[in-house]
């Protein structure tokens, strides 16, 4: 079996924890256990290697046990979440899922099979190669969602150098690729992982002390979200030692809160995407947006501002949408907008899809969102462009405000602030308020709905 080596690595942790949820432990040996059952199930049920098998759910012990178990019997495994934009049934078809379990809070299931096309090109190479899959859909925070897909075997492969053990907390969804890449790092590692978290500050403050929580990978709007609630106050959040983010950019105004509130936390700015997974990066020092991208199975350059990767753990491509081009020598073109500093090292500036063009000049939206989060009574902040007859775009910002606050007050009360930190051309030429959330249930801002 081509992934053996991870069942070996698996076994040879033997009664140590590796899995709390709900407040009960689940040893390594369990967990196996649980594979060899769940192994049997998809016999019962007539799965065959090669299908495509949606989970619908979050993690825990079963969920896992299946996709570890979907992994030895070379399935395609399709995460699901109710965060999900599309309806599920969209997801099911796009996906060419021929059967779903859907797993309940009390970790039960339901199990149904589909009629489903299970043909695709794509899928038929890989099945072809006797080797398992993972399909990912992006988030469509800007844009539509695109159902990307691996090689399991190639996205577990980075985790055969064994890792740290860190007590993780499982944040990210398991329909993400961090929330995927999280789970195998600790497994991989000995680790023990809190899954089925209720992503909510109290919550996961609690979480942090009663299991002495070393390592937290968030997003910049929950840990946002984390200093607004006070809630870190109330729990002794010490054994936190290292804090990942990543999947959108980070303010620097919460940065330096997030340092100033926990000065004995290392921050560490990860890079990835749902085409690439989690990319090895070294953040400059905790303080920094600045980092280094790139290691052992991946390289990067940034030519004309646009970040390019060429890694080992690249998907194999889209379902539902033309697969993006490698160039000749195996370059991939992320999307993603970067400035080169001095000393070598980058800094993400966003999406070339979210870049802002008011008349010809270039205006990136966390560049303006950095500049308003430091208002009074500002909660979160969303820039993007609106069509223009005579720029061509103009900048316009929705706020979400702490407490109620005259909408023309706030206008013009935006506007003096950003003029004494920005040029002319980069203040929000039209601020309204918001009366919702302005991120996903991944805690991801939505910038193509504002």
């Amino acid at each position: 079996m081509v992934n053996s080596w991870l069942f070996q690595r698996l076994s040879e942790f033997k009664d140590e924890t590796a899995i709390i949820w709900q407040d009960q432990k689940y040893s390594y040996r369990q967990i196996l256990d649980g594979v060899l059952k769940w192994y049997n199930i998809l016999e019962e049920y007539g799965i065959k290697q090669g299908e495509s098998v949606a989970i619908y759910g979050d993690f825990s012990p079963n969920v896992t046990c299946l996709i570890l178990s979907l992994i030895k019997n070379n399935n395609i495994a399709v995460p699901l979440t109710s965060s999900m934009f599309p309806t599920l049934e969209d997801c099911l078809k796009i996906a060419r899922a021929t059967c779903l379990f859907e797993f309940n809070d009390s970790d039960s299931f339901n199990f149904r099979r589909i009629n489903n096309n299970p043909d695709h090109p794509l899928l038929e190479d890989l099945r072809k190669n006797n080797d398992s899959g993972l399909i990912i859909f992006t988030s469509g925070s800007t844009g539509e969602m695109k159902a990307a897909l691996h090689s399991f075997t190639k996205v577990i492969s980075k985790f055969k150098k064994k890792g740290q053990p860190f007590v993780t907390l499982a944040f990210l969804l398991f329909d993400h690729i961090g929330g995927i890449n999280t789970l195998f790092g600790s497994l991989t590692s000995c680790g023990k992982i809190i899954l089925g978290v209720k992503r909510e500050p109290e919550f996961i403050c609690k979480m942090i002390e009663q299991y002495k929580v070393n390592l937290l990978g968030a997003t910049p709007t929950f840990l946002k979200i984390l200093l607004m609630s006070d809630s870190y106050k109330k729990y002794n959040l010490s054994s936190l030692k290292l804090i990942t983010y990543g999947t959108e950019p980070m303010t620097k105004a919460t940065l330096d809160t997030l340092n100033t509130t926990f000065p004995d936390v290392k921050f560490k700015q990860l890079y990835g995407l749902s085409e690439s997974g989690v990319l090895p990066t070294k953040s400059e020092n905790s303080g920094s947006l600045n980092l280094v991208v790139g290691g052992e199975g991946c390289e990067a350059k940034v030519i004309d501002g646009i970040i390019y990767i060429k890694t080992d753990f690249l998907m194999i491509g889209y379902l539902n949408a033309p697969s993006p081009s490698v160039d000749s020598d195996g370059w991939y073109r992320t999307g993603d907008m970067a400035e080169i500093k001095a000393n070598g090292n980058i800094r993400i500036l966003g999406r070339e899809s979210e870049l802002i063009n008011v008349g010809g000049e270039k205006v990136f939206p966390a560049e303006v969102e950095n500049v308003i989060m430091q208002m009074y009574n500002i909660k979160d902040v969303i820039v993007r462009g609106k069509p223009n007859p005579v720029t061509g775009h103009i900048v316009y910002a929705k706020v979400e405000i702490i407490e109620p606050e005259d909408p023309d007050k706030i206008e013009v009360r935006v506007r003096k602030f950003c003029a004494k930190h920005l040029p002319q051309y980069k203040i929000p030429a039209v601020v309204e308020i918001s009366n919702t959330n302005l991120h996903n249930g991944r805690f991801k801002k939505i910038r193509r709905v504002v």
